[in-house]
């Protein structure tokens, strides 16, 4: 009796990326936090290579490899000398440049021995890092988070790290379709937010949605913080993929009918950064920041509390998905549909990034 054979996954006629692509390494990615790095070293994994990270007597932070060349110690199971890195092992001692310039057992330095330094730019409230071609690294390619530092802007947020990739992180973020589903306990999103008209656009390597939905009432997470629930608004957003290391969405919320000193209109920013820790796990930061009761207390509460608990719900989402892809042996078949159109141009991109990348780095080796 003849068996069938295992049942084999379609080739897709467009590829996209997935959480078996390489991560793109020419980008600039959030290493940490300002307020995280300081006269200590912080030993942390970014795109599956362990970093050592401080700040210098001047304040200037530095990133520099976290294993010796020596005998494989972690310099962050070191300690700090003025602006240099002593090795807890064998004294070898690293300039922030990342050259030895000490070592107890030898009279001079050896000169050939220098762990990687990564170039690195502080805007607060981020360090951002270049882990790949650092001749690639202009420094005009930080993304824009200005927001996040403006006295005019109220921000709230908060971190998680977890087991997913970051190709599925970004689309996740795309993806409006799941919002009035997944987060259909936290109040993230309306049906009638989810139909409405869905303009999608790539620019270079960017790829923006605009939605516009008048005369609707918010989600609870709009309508709660700018206290006009029971009521309909003009809602104008857009998501944007920036980067492989961050997307930015905006919210405008106009009040159809402003009450006594109400505004007229309320405004949002929603940030998320995130930089892979491996292939398949993510450090994430993200940020609301919003342009009115900018001294109410009790209103960053709930934005805090509303937003970590969504958040919350995709982290526990995303992982649940890569626990099932890593059972898998190869590629699996996807269906994709109309809505998920910019989820599919930011895969695209991401994808021609990444193969743009490996074939330089190919070119290189021969």
């Amino acid at each position: 009796m003849l068996q069938a054979s295992p049942r084999q996954p379609r080739q897709r006629s467009n590829p996209m990326a997935d959480h078996r692509t390489p991560l793109i390494r020419d980008c600039w990615y959030v290493a940490g936090l300002s307020s995280e790095v300081g006269r200590h070293l912080l030993e942390r994994t970014l795109l599956g290579t362990s970093v050592v990270m401080y700040r210098t007597e001047e304040g200037q932070p530095v990133i520099l490899n976290n294993r010796c060349l020596h005998r494989s110690f972690p310099l962050s199971r070191g300690r700090l000398e003025g602006n240099d890195v002593v090795c807890g092992y064998h004294g070898m001692v690293y300039a922030p440049t990342g050259q030895c310039v000490g070592m107890p057992s030898l009279a001079n330095a050896p000169g050939h021995a220098c762990v990687d330094s990564y170039p690195v730019i502080e805007k607060a409230p981020f360090i951002w890092v270049w882990m790949g071609d650092k001749s690639k690294a202009g420094r005009g390619t930080v993304p824009d988070t200005s927001w996040l530092d403006q006295p005019e802007w109220k921000t709230t947020g908060g971190s998680f790290n977890f087991h997913t990739n970051y190709v599925a992180m970004h689309e996740n973020l795309l993806d409006q379709t799941h919002f009035s589903i997944l987060h259909a306990k936290t109040g993230i999103g309306t049906p009638a937010y989810v139909r409405s008209d869905l303009d999608v656009r790539a620019e270079g390597d960017r790829v923006i949605i605009l939605r516009a939905l008048k005369n609707s009432p918010p989600p609870p997470v709009y309508a709660v913080p700018m206290k006009l629930e029971g009521r309909n608004v003009d809602r104008f957003s857009d998501a944007r993929f920036e980067s492989p290391a961050i997307h930015i969405a905006h919210a405008r919320i106009v009040n159809l009918q402003p009450r006594g000193d109400e505004a007229r209109e309320y405004r949002v920013n929603i940030t998320h950064a995130f930089t892979p820790e491996s292939q398949n796990s993510l450090h994430y930061w993200w940020f609301n920041s919003r342009d009115f009761h900018l001294t109410d207390e009790d209103i960053d509460t709930y934005i805090y509390q509303s937003h970590k608990a969504a958040y919350q719900e995709d982290v526990e989402a995303l992982t649940w998905i890569q626990e099932l892809l890593d059972r898998e042996p190869g590629p699996v078949e996807e269906l994709s549909f109309g809505p998920d159109r910019p989820g599919i141009l930011c895969r695209k991109t991401l994808l021609r990034l990444a193969q743009a990348e490996q074939g330089r780095i190919d070119a290189r080796q021969l």
